[in-house]
């Protein structure tokens, strides 16, 4: 089963709509990779920008669940459920917005075939760019891919 399970990269929002409400599209997203249903793909510079982004002020003080406690946790969660690749090499420029780039280069070192992003520069931009690099890419919104791996569980007999 594990082979034919989806390949996915979150970025850094998917990861903190995850962590501040887990009912939430992008809590559906991880709870797929949690039971096993999709394969989760991380790196060390996304671990650090997610960890970077969850322990901001700023964060904090609009998501008022995100203690330390519920931070640590949640990266227990992480550890335990995602691939960790660390052999990642920067391949792909994005000149529009670098930060986005190690979501790509994860997605093309793993041959990825979701990035899950509600960041406009991925949805637009960067899917002419992925195209040539990874084929069979396809740079989805969190209920975009919830409903494709949803659909992909039925038709082939799995879980609703």
């Amino acid at each position: 089963m594990d082979e034919h399970r989806p390949k996915a990269v979150f970025d850094c929002m998917i990861f903190l709509q995850a962590a501040a409400r887990r009912d939430s599209p992008a809590g559906a997203c991880l709870a797929l990779a949690e039971q096993g249903l999709v394969a989760l793909y991380v790196s060390p510079a996304i671990l650090a920008e997610v960890e970077d982004v969850l322990r901001r002020p700023r964060i904090r003080a609009k998501f008022h669940r995100l203690t330390d406690d519920v931070v640590s946790e949640f990266f227990d969660r992480i550890e335990s459920i995602a691939i960790r690749v660390d052999d990642v090499i920067s391949a792909i420029a994005l000149p529009r917005d670098p930060k986005d780039q190690p979501y790509l280069d994860l997605a093309l070192r793993t041959q990825a075939e979701y990035l899950v992003s509600r960041d406009r520069d991925l949805l637009e931009g960067a899917t002419r760019i992925a195209a040539d690099a990874i084929p069979g890419l396809r740079i989805v919104d969190p209920v975009t891919f919830l409903v494709a791996v949803r659909q992909r569980l039925v038709s082939a007999g799995g879980e609703s």
